[in-house]
């Protein structure tokens, strides 16, 4: 499969993307006190990656097969770390990492939503597709993470 310019350049630019979302997953995973949140942000880590991965698939010219996975986020059951009536100065670190998240995995999501259009091969539309309702899981999984440990 050849890319053309503006193809390669967005499919470039949306590994960037998922770069920055892989450092930042590691970086919050060792920042964050509660391990169930550890653990979530390691999981969200692995996923960018094969993102990332992905991509580069692409701009080799092969398009990696898409499982189209939209169960993670319906199916995450988030252990409760955090009493609903605590503020503790860790509650309230991790909230921020958690809700900082959602706001990342909402903009690449768009990004995926806006860029899909820019591609002319159905088969690299799919896996952009597929990888923009991954994203959309990760941030049900984060605020499911939230809304289980009463953060607002």
């Amino acid at each position: 499969m050849m890319l053309s310019e503006k193809e390669a350049t967005t499919i470039k630019d949306l590994q960037t993307q998922e770069d920055c979302c892989i450092k930042k997953y590691e970086k919050y995973s060792q920042q964050a006190h509660d391990t169930e949140l550890k653990n979530l942000f390691q999981t969200l880590k692995e996923d960018e990656q094969k993102h990332y991965n992905s991509l580069g698939q692409v701009l080799k010219g092969s398009v990696p097969s898409c499982d189209c996975n939209d169960s993670d986020g319906k199916n995450y059951d988030p252990k409760r770390t955090y009493d609903q009536m605590t503020n503790s100065q860790e509650k309230q670190d991790d909230c921020f990492l958690a809700t900082d998240c959602i706001g990342t995995e909402k903009l690449v999501s768009s990004e995926y939503n806006t860029n899909v259009f820019t591609c002319c091969e159905s088969d690299l539309r799919k896996l952009l597709a597929d990888i923009q309702i991954e994203e959309q899981n990760h941030a049900e999984m984060l605020y499911k993470y939230k809304q289980v440990n009463g953060m607002q």
